[in-house]
């Protein structure tokens, strides 16, 4: 099997606006705070505004029919949510809770479409993030079919650090501590896993010399090495 591509972490919605562009739409914007486990938007809400995170992570969950909750997608430092709902004029298709304390910018609908309409060059990176977000769902899809639980797992580790590493600096031995405080049994239900299946995996990674891990820590020792085991078919260690 073919090594799969890796992803390249993309700046977030806020990082990739000019100084003026984030003067305007902070000016449309009020600020706001969530606690750990918070909602920041409800499935099945309707949509009167989008929210830009500033600081802090949040997961990204919708309730199935028999009622269980799946992690659908991590949201971190700068990234826009809700926006398809909005735009769409649709209801909120998944519920966001934060995973740490989130520091946001709340922006009423009819204010950020005033926003795109004055700098209509945002527009591409609105439609950027729509074509980041199907692409992430189809290399979730992918990695469930072709590959073992433990290399899923090293996948989206090695994705996590690339994402955390763009917020903080990796320490001076090169080890990444991976920003959003997920559970196994978080990690398990955006991996399509079981908690055992990502406990045993964690056990192989750390053996290997690859991570270290903690209560809901996870540091990454060994970004290479964790990447290229994700594309590899042998086990670790």
């Amino acid at each position: 099997m073919p090594p799969s591509s890796p992803s390249v972490p993309r700046p977030g919605f806020w990082a990739a606006l000019d100084s003026a562009q984030r003067t305007a739409l902070r000016a449309a914007a009020r600020p706001r705070q969530f606690p750990v486990k918070a909602p920041l938007v409800y499935q099945g809400d309707e949509s009167d505004h989008v929210i830009i995170i500033e600081r802090g992570w949040a997961k990204v969950t919708s309730t199935t029919e028999d009622g269980h909750d799946v992690v659908l997608a991590v949201r971190g430092p700068g990234d826009l949510l809700a926006e398809s709902a909005v735009l769409g004029g649709r209801t909120r298709s998944a519920t966001v809770t934060a995973l740490s304390p989130v520091r946001a910018l709340v922006v009423p609908a009819g204010r950020f479409t005033g926003f795109l309409d004055a700098h209509p060059d945002v527009w591409m990176l609105v439609t950027g993030t729509f074509v980041q977000r199907i692409d992430d769902s189809d290399r979730r899809l992918r990695a469930h079919v072709a590959s073992r639980g433990t290399q899923r797992l090293a996948r989206l580790l090695a994705d996590l650090a690339e994402r955390s590493a763009q917020h903080v600096a990796p320490a001076p031995d090169g080890s990444i501590a991976i920003g959003p405080p997920l559970s196994q049994e978080e990690l398990g239900s955006w991996m399509d896993a079981s908690r055992e299946t990502v406990a045993r995996a964690m056990t192989g990674l750390r053996a290997a010399g690859l991570i270290r891990t903690g209560w809901r820590r996870i540091t990454v020792v060994d970004l290479p090495g964790l990447r290229a085991f994700a594309d590899d078919a042998e086990p670790p260690g």
